[in-house]
Formats: structure tokens, C-alpha cells, sequence
């Protein structure tokens, strides 16, 4: 910068410095009582603090939601909550985590289990194809599952426990009613109701569904 410059821009810099001096206790005091102009204000001032105390900001409402991964990177959620709820606790027939203890640790979880009322709607945990309908236990078929596969994103998942709303062939779509929760009290009195969710990722080995499906808080509108 030339010296001329500089010493035409040096008046301004020292202007604008003293003008913020002068306004910043008013801001200050603004900040602090803005029901109460400070004393030799502008009416430019004034009208601003009057419009800032007659329009206080509402506060911002936020909710819980089950929110899903995005894996393929279009902005949209690739998995849903089957049920809505949360995943079940300890009960005293196990924990419903993925990876808990079975059998007395022969073997573990390989499903994560979502807290349900028998006869509610069970929802779509993926989109895709129905590719099989089939029986929760050998030799049992009172309990079925609804196995969906998504040939874009390689993954399946599996919604055990459900009275089946579907059929094998057809197309659904993230978060569609796909059957209703059956009740688990003849199987196992007193177990919380819930269905059994299996997701496995391309190769067919399962993963952890409460690492895909977390819950968020959002801002509402």
C-alpha cells in the first residue's frame, strides 16, 4: 500500500474506532435490559431496541427421533426402526443388545431387539426385496420372520417375531408396514414383546443394527 494511501485511510480506522467505543455500551446495556433504551440513544436506536423487545425469540423445539445411516450418500436414511422403540433392556431372559451372552455363553446375540406391543405395525427396516418368509424356530411355526434384501446397498435384514403382511417377490419401501408384532408370551412368559432385527452387510456377516439406527435430537419446524 502506498504511504499516501495508508495516511487517507489512517482518519477512518481511527473513526470507526471511536464509534464503536460510543455504541458499545449502548449494545452492552441493550444486551443486558433491552426493555430500557440507554440515555442520548439515536431513534434509529431506540426503534431497534423497541422492535427487538416486542418480538422476543421463541424458543427452539427439539425431539428424540430414530434417525438411520445414510450408506449410500444420497441424503436419505438406508434403515429404520422397525417398531419405533428403544432396544431392550435386561429381563430375565438376557439383555436384547447386539453381542449379549446366550445359552450361558455359548453363543451370542446376533440381533438387536426393539421394545413392541403385540398386534402394532412392524415397519420396513430396509428397502428392497422380500426374498424369504420363514419360521423363527425349527419344528415351530407360530413365529416367522421377514427377510428384506436390497441389491443396491448388498445388505439384508431380517424382522423376526412378525405375522407376516407380505409376500416373498415383493417390493418394499423404508419404513412400509410390513406384517404386525406377534406376541412372544406363549414362547417365553414374561419376556418383554419385541422383534429381533438381523441386519448383515455384503458377504452375509451381521452387524450391530443399534450402530445403524441411533437416535437424534432435531429441531423441529
Amino acid at each position: 500500500m502506498h504511504t499516501s494511501t495508508a495516511k487517507k485511510l489512517a482518519p477512518l480506522a481511527r473513526g470507526a474506532l471511536g464509534l464503536a467505543l460510543v455504541f458499545a455500551p449502548m449494545v452492552v446495556a441493550a444486551m443486558e435490559n433491552p426493555h430500557r433504551a440507554p440515555q442520548g440513544s439515536s431513534p434509529a436506536l431506540r426503534r431497534l431496541l423497541a422492535e427487538m423487545a416486542a418480538k422476543p425469540q421463541k424458543p427452539v423445539r427439539q425431539e428424540l427421533v430414530w434417525s438411520g445411516s445414510d450408506l449410500d450418500g444420497d441424503g436419505a436414511p438406508d434403515f429404520a426402526n422397525p417398531t419405533g422403540g428403544a432396544p431392550r433392556g435386561h429381563d430375565e431372559f438376557g439383555d436384547g443388545q447386539f453381542g449379549a451372552r446366550r445359552d450361558g455363553g455359548a453363543r451370542e446375540h446376533e440381533g438387536v431387539d426393539y421394545v413392541a406391543t403385540a398386534g402394532q405395525d412392524v415397519q420396513a427396516p430396509i428397502s428392497g426385496y422380500v426374498t424369504k418368509i420363514g419360521y423363527a424356530y425349527a419344528g415351530s411355526s407360530d413365529l416367522k420372520f421377514v427377510e428384506i434384501s436390497n441389491p443396491a446397498l448388498g445388505y439384508v435384514a431380517r424382522a423376526f417375531y412378525v405375522k407376516p403382511g407380505v409376500e416373498v417377490g415383493q417390493t418394499v419401501r423404508l419404513g412400509e408396514v410390513i406384517g404386525s408384532v406377534e406376541s412372544l408370551q406363549k414362547h417365553y412368559p414374561g419376556i418383554t414383546n419385541h422383534v429381533h432385527l438381523e441386519v448383515m452387510e455384503p458377504g452375509g456377516e451381521r452387524v450391530n443394527a443399534a450402530q445403524l439406527i441411533v437416535k437424534k435430537l432435531v429441531a423441529l419446524a
